[in-house]
């Protein structure tokens, strides 16, 4: 069963969201060469906190930190450590907060000092591949509608898009009905009605779909050790134009 938020629960799941783009904002500005993902992860924590919100992610089925770094060609999941961010690295952060009994969730992938221009285009490609899908986030779509809008902007590139791994509702609990895959043919899945609210979260690599997940459980991999980009709004559907929820400003 697909959950309707309410307008009280939509203007606390606006909170939510607020803090969780906030705690976005601030691990991207800390990508830097000589920054170690634990530093970035530890921040994040600290900032969800002060705010009055839980990391939506620790402890999440035994997930053991706040944020998910995922760097180069690691796809999602990675566990922050001691690792030490390099020049040329593209690295991907995941961050979910809970206020009041509701979640948000965002991604985004990031620069680490100079790039190359093929991992800046599939960092270019992976969040545009998002604002094709949102486009489709309206009354009387269908989830499907988002998911092929990704897929054909992402493939026209060239780019593999993750099957193994889909978005999802977002409210009381992390991960809702229904689910948002990045892929497949258009005008199946439930229709979208007002009051839903999902994460659309494309995941894109620079080569195959194919990916694995490591021994640790969690860190997911490309198959192919080609580079891999995530992007994720937590997104509202109206009577009109989606809401983005997961923006800053305001807090």
């Amino acid at each position: 069963m697909i959950p309707i938020k309410n307008e009280r629960e939509i203007a606390v799941m606006r909170r939510a969201c607020k803090i969780t783009a906030a705690a976005r904002a601030l691990a991207g500005e800390m990508v830097r060469p000589g920054v170690t993902t634990k530093a970035i992860d530890k921040a994040v924590h600290d900032f969800i906190v002060s705010q009055g919100a839980t990391p939506s992610f620790l402890h999440y089925s035994g997930y053991p930190a706040s944020v998910c770094i995922s760097v180069n060609n690691t796809v999602i999941h990675g566990i922050p450590d001691g690792r030490v961010l390099q020049e040329g690295d593209i690295v991907s952060v995941d961050v979910g907060a809970k206020w009041q009994g509701f979640h948000g969730d965002c991604a985004a992938t990031y620069a680490c000092g100079k790039i190359s221009p093929e991992a800046q285009r599939l960092i270019d490609v992976t969040k545009q591949s998002f604002f094709e899908g949102v486009k489709f986030a309206r009354q009387g779509c269908r989830i499907s509608d988002i998911g092929h809008a990704v897929q054909t902007y992402a493939e026209s590139f060239g780019c593999g898009v993750v099957r193994d791994f889909v978005g999802h509702g977002v409210g009381e609990h992390l991960h809702e009905e229904p689910e948002v895959p990045n892929y497949g043919k258009p005008g199946r899945g439930p229709r979208l009605i007002r009051g839903m609210v999902i994460a659309i979260e494309p995941m894109i690599n620079a080569g195959t779909f194919e990916v694995r997940v490591l021994k640790d459980g969690w860190t997911t991999v490309t198959a192919d050790g080609s580079l891999s980009a995530h992007y994720e709004n937590t997104v509202l559907i109206t009577d009109g134009e989606p809401e983005i929820l997961t923006v800053a400003e305001g807090l």
